[in-house]
Order: structure tokens, then C-alpha cells, then sequence
């Protein structure tokens, strides 16, 4: 079976990890020979998040005063050669005779997308939130809080729906040929149609979860398994009462009910990969990908 997995950036760097490449090393590889046994099993292409990193970058990019910042589109190339280095070290390991290869990936936006005028993709570090405000006022960033006590406060930018992924053809190929594909990281690099129709950046970040949506629809998925830093989708979450949801339904599921920043956009590519579809889609844990697809542990959302 043919299986798109979604790598969460937040769960390359655990809560409470520093944002050093030693970290994500660590923690892609331990994941490595799980997903290592879904790919001997099934046809696996690999997406992942940049959020962490890319904010990371930005940081880098305009402490250095002897040349403008670098725009989100340049940064997100940056993420995706950084990240997918890091996956393909790690699974070389594991699979020691597979072609793996990292695809450098556009995805196509609208640039009439409402999203561009309501940030909501968060980036980069933690701050408290008297330092967040402090730096939204010095560099004109748009914050926000994030998890359920809103202490943490993050960085947040424009994020507009994927519409086509512009390497979708040569990916395909690549997949048919028995290759392990990594792509369409940190949801693709932004890019609208230019002049001619030849696609030019703008500044985002493309939600990966939406994007690995589009693209297992557009490979022909069986399943798409997004893998984040908690093992599900739970109700209550944040409080006493919390409890991890086995099934939902995609048919009576309403992403809006979730965090915009986080959980909001896995719900929202879960149902929609389901309905247009008929496959299920699962959310869980990244070291549980085999009892996530198993139904052993994560949640299942069915059509």
C-alpha cells in the first residue's frame, strides 16, 4: 500500500529541546527503524515540518545587518535541504540498500488566499510573552499564544492552502521507481504563478499537514498517517478531563473546533484526505507510526 506519512517539525525537536541539529539527529533517529519497517512493508513517501527550523533560520538571517533578511520562500528551501539531510542520514541507516532521495518542492498558493491577511502558522522559538511582544514591536512580527494554558508565545506568519505541488510528476516517478522520497517539506516552498505562469516565491509557510494531504490524493494514497509530538486527537485537551479519541468521523468533524496553529490543520487534512478519498487517515505519535496504522494506538478518522 502506498502510505503518505507527514513528519511534524515539532516532533523532530521535542518540547523543550533546544533547536540544535544534534537534537533532531537524536530524535529522527530513533524514529528511523520504525519508519524504516512501514517502508519495507508499504510504499512510504515522507513529508515533513519545518516551524522550529525555519523560524530558526529567519533569526540567523537577520542577525547578519550587512545584507536584507531573507524572504520565508528562501528559508523554506533552506529548511528542506537542512531537514531532509537529516532524514536521509538517519535512514541510510536503516535501510542501507534503498534509493532515498529529497526533492526540492514548490507548492503553488493562491495569492488572493485570505490567509495572508491573518497570520496563524507559528515559527520558530518559544518566548514568554512579554519577550514575544517585545520582539513583534521591534521586527513587526504578528504573535500569538500557543497550547492550552497560552503561556507559550510564538512567532506567526501567513499560511495559505496548498494548491498543486509543481514537482508532482517527477515525484511520481521517483516513488514508482521503488524510490523512498522525501518532499514537499515543511509543506513545499510558497510560490504563485509569475509572469509566464513560472512560479515565484512569496512569503509563507505552507501548513505540511495540508500538503501531504494534496499530495496523497494526487499519488493515489491508500492512507495518510500524520505524526506529530502527542499521541492523538483528544477531548478536553489541556484540562483534568482530557481523553484520546480513538475514531472520528470525517463526516462530523469540524476543524475550526481545534487550535488554528496545531491540531486545527492535521484535523482538517485528516478529513479531507478521507472524504475525497474514501481511505482512512490516522493521527499519533511519531515512534508509534505501526500501532497508529494497526489501530493499536493514535486515532483513526474514517470517511
Amino acid at each position: 500500500m502506498r502510505l503518505v506519512v507527514a513528519i511534524g517539525g515539532n516532533a523532530l525537536l521535542k518540547r523543550g529541546d533546544t533547536l540544535g541539529i544534534g537534537e533532531q539527529r537524536r530524535n529522527m533517529g530513533e524514529a528511523a527503524d520504525m519508519l524504516a519497517a512501514l517502508s519495507r512493508e508499504h510504499e512510504v513517501v515522507l513529508v515533513h515540518g519545518n516551524g522550529p527550523q525555519v523560524g530558526l533560520l529567519a533569526l540567523e538571517a537577520e542577525a547578519y545587518k550587512g545584507a536584507p533578511p531573507y524572504p520565508l520562500d528562501v528559508l523554506g528551501a533552506e529548511s528542506q535541504g537542512m531537514i531532509g539531510y537529516v532524514i536521509e542520514e538517519a535512514m541510510r541507516r536503516a535501510l542501507p540498500d534503498r534509493e532515498i532521495v529529497t526533492v526540492l518542492t514548490q507548492t503553488l498558493v493562491d495569492p488572493a488566499d485570505p490567509a495572508f491577511a491573518k497570520p496563524s502558522k507559528p515559527i520558530g522559538p518559544v518566548y514568554d510573552e512579554s519577550t514575544a511582544r517585545a520582539l513583534a514591536a521591534e521586527r513587526g512580527w504578528a504573535v500569538a499564544a500557543e497550547g492550552p494554558d497560552g503561556k507559550a508565545w510564538r512567532r506567526v506568519v501567513a499560511s495559505p492552502a496548498p494548491r498543486r505541488i509543481v514537482q508532482l510528476a517527477a515525484i511520481r516517478r521517483l516513488v514508482e521507481s521503488g524510490c523512498l522520497v522525501v518532499c514537499a517539506g515543511g509543506g513545499g516552498i510558497p510560490v504563485r504563478a509569475g509572469p509566464g505562469g513560472a512560479p515565484e516565491g512569496v512569503e509563507a509557510v505552507i501548513d505540511k499537514d495540508l500538503a501531504a494531504c494534496l499530495l496523497a490524493q494526487d499519488l493515489d494514497a491508500g492512507r495518510l498517517l500524520i505524526l506529530t509530538d502527542v499521541d492523538g486527537v483528544y477531548e478536553a485537551w489541556g484540562t483534568p478531563a482530557q481523553a484520546r479519541i480513538d475514531v472520528l468521523s470525517a463526516r462530523t468533524l469540524d476543524p475550526a473546533a481545534f487550535a488554528a496553529g496545531s491540531m486545527g490543520p492535521k484535523i482538517q487534512a485528516a478529513r479531507d484526505f478521507a472524504l475525497a478519498t474514501g481511505n482512512p487517515a490516522f493521527i499519533g505519535a511519531l515512534g508509534q507510526a505501526a500501532d497508529i496504522l494497526s489501530g493499536r494506538s493514535g486515532t483513526r478518522i474514517d470517511p
